[in-house]
């Protein structure tokens, strides 16, 4: 992409992201549903993904599919034109959004990691995601600390991906509002991933029969149900599912891209040794339970000190690595 145009399509995601943090909590959300087609309000062509209700009004959730932003808005503002799965993805063949889902489902047939895993090998950085999976731990604020004080003078807000559960959102409710201001305070730019509602595991169930893959698991809620719990608490649903234990089949990837949604793996899960290269998509947890992890995390920022000072090392926006990546398949 230019420079031109890559800067303009930065300025347009900063604006939405703006409009994000001025969204309202949707406490009386009825009938949260799929829904496919073509929205539009000049100059922008808009995706639907999914339509609502609260207190008399209908909304829509709508991914810009240039920027693979995302934003909730009042459907009368837009003219829309319902349509199905597959002509929705016909319609926006072209773009960076369509792409990208097209080159997950070709890398779908893995157990374990499937989704993209890596941005561009170009980048001098990384894209950081931490999961908040079910805990009984606190969040581990170590990770939000250091990394602003990290990045304040060089990269302010610091981009970042949390991949939520539902269950999670429900157990810590102060370390979601500690989250938000700092989101709302300029500190950190959250990227919000679905991670499942429930996060099941099992200790002893082999891979293919684990996780999402567990006989009986409703897929629709655990997806659905997670971004209705996001509404609710004020955060904007991504484009981006995370596979609780990064476990999926080819059948489970494509529900998931049948919500519209991209998979997002890692290349670099620090507490499992892996090293993160310059583009890595690095996974850590930041529920509490793999604080090796995050010490990993705390001193691989340290190693970096003076390549940040002289932003030769930055964190990158999971959307804009992945706009990349979907551009450098053509």
């Amino acid at each position: 992409m230019n420079t031109p145009i890559k800067f303009l399509l930065f300025i347009l995601l900063m604006c939405s992201f703006t409009l994000v943090h001025a969204q309202q909590n949707f406490l009386n959300i009825t009938n949260y549903r799929v829904y496919y087609g073509w929205a539009h309000n000049y100059p922008q062509d808009w995706v639907v993904l999914r339509k609502f209700e609260n207190q008399s009004k209908e909304y829509l959730l709508l991914v810009n599919p240039q920027t693979l932003q995302t934003k909730v808005n009042e459907s009368s503002f837009y003219q829309v034109k319902p349509m199905t799965l597959a002509e929705t993805r016909t319609f926006f063949k072209s773009t960076p959004y369509e792409k990208v889902i097209s080159k997950v489902e070709k890398h779908s047939v893995s157990i374990q990691d499937a989704g993209i895993e890596r941005g561009m090998p170009t980048e001098t950085g990384i894209s950081l995601t931490a999961d908040l999976c079910p805990s009984h731990r606190p969040l581990d604020r170590r990770i939000f600390t250091t990394m602003i004080a990290e990045f304040q003078k060089v990269e302010k807000p610091a981009p970042i991906a949390l991949s939520v559960s539902g269950l999670w959102m429900l157990k810590h409710k102060e370390d979601l509002e500690w989250l938000k201001k700092l989101r709302n305070d300029g500190e950190i730019r959250i990227t919000w991933v679905n991670h499942s509602y429930n996060h099941r595991v099992s200790k002893t169930a082999p891979l293919k029969m684990n996780f999402l893959l567990e006989p009986g698991t409703d897929i629709n809620y655990e997806v659905l149900a997670t971004e209705e719990l996001m509404l609710k608490n004020g955060l904007v649903p991504s484009i981006f599912f995370r596979f609780p234990g990064l476990v999926s089949d080819q059948q489970l990837v494509y529900k998931i891209t049948d919500f519209g949604l991209i998979p997002i793996g890692s290349d670099a899960w620090l507490a499992k040794g892996q090293q993160p290269q310059a583009g890595s998509i690095v996974l850590i947890h930041g529920n509490g339970n793999e604080p090796v992890g995050v010490n990993d995390f705390i001193k691989l920022l340290q190693s970096k000190t003076k390549q940040i000072a002289n932003k030769q090392w930055l964190l990158y926006d999971l959307r804009e690595t992945v706009d990349e990546d979907a551009e450098s398949s053509d």
